[in-house]
């Protein structure tokens, strides 16, 4: 994936994105994704949402866009920038997700998600550089490779463990959805904010369930 969105979460009364450290006694303890990259303890309580576990709806009811897929297809069209953000118009807006994905649904994805997609998309793209196919391909080859000298180097098995105690603790972390978490349909999606700091999860859907929630 040329957008690497594994440890990367949307956490309800949270702004922003967060990238998953580890589990901890009472919650998961994240990294802000922005300049200062400050860590924090996320409640058990509020709603880990993985950006790799997000997808938009179309107009095929049996058929989503993986949000990894949406954010490849916004970047062979516009790049590292994105072309609008949450302040846009509505037209800016629409037409923007209309460009990447034409059979968008237009009932069940609001303007609100079409504003989450665009501030997320800015967040990650800034802050993890994007990766061509062929280098991803061969990053991970090098990783697997490597992998027998783990004894010989201790802490390139750091990150793996950490990034399966991440996923662990953003599933045990997830609960039945309030008015402020994100809404899904297996997936999950944040509710929206005036403030585009807080703008989170486009609509987004699983193969699981078919259940969501209005954002505000």
């Amino acid at each position: 994936m040329p957008y690497e969105l594994q440890e990367l979460a949307a956490i309800s009364g949270m702004p922003g994105l967060y990238r998953l450290v580890r589990a901890a006694r009472h919650g998961v303890l994240v990294e802000s994704l922005d300049e200062k990259a400050t860590r924090t303890l996320a409640p058990a309580r509020n709603k880990v949402s993985l950006l790799s576990e997000i997808s938009i709806y179309t107009q095929d009811p049996e058929e989503t866009v993986p949000l990894t897929e949406v954010f490849e297809r916004i970047y062979q069209k516009h790049g590292a920038a994105s072309p609008v953000t949450a302040k846009s118009s509505e037209g800016e807006l629409t037409d923007f997700l209309a460009g990447v994905i034409p059979d968008y649904d237009r009932d069940r994805v609001y303007l609100s998600d079409i504003k989450k997609l665009a501030t997320w998309y800015g967040i990650v793209s800034k802050h993890r550089p994007y990766q061509e196919a062929a280098a991803a391909t061969e990053a991970a080859a090098e990783e697997t490779s490597a992998a027998p000298a783990a004894e010989a180097a201790p802490a390139a098995e750091e990150a793996p463990k950490t990034k399966a105690k991440s996923t662990k603790a953003a599933k045990a972390a997830a609960a039945e959805p309030s008015a402020d978490e994100p809404l899904s349909t297996g997936g999950v999606i944040g509710t929206t904010d005036e403030n585009p700091a807080a703008e989170g999860n486009p609509e987004a859907a699983a193969p699981v369930k078919k259940s969501r929630k209005k954002a505000e």
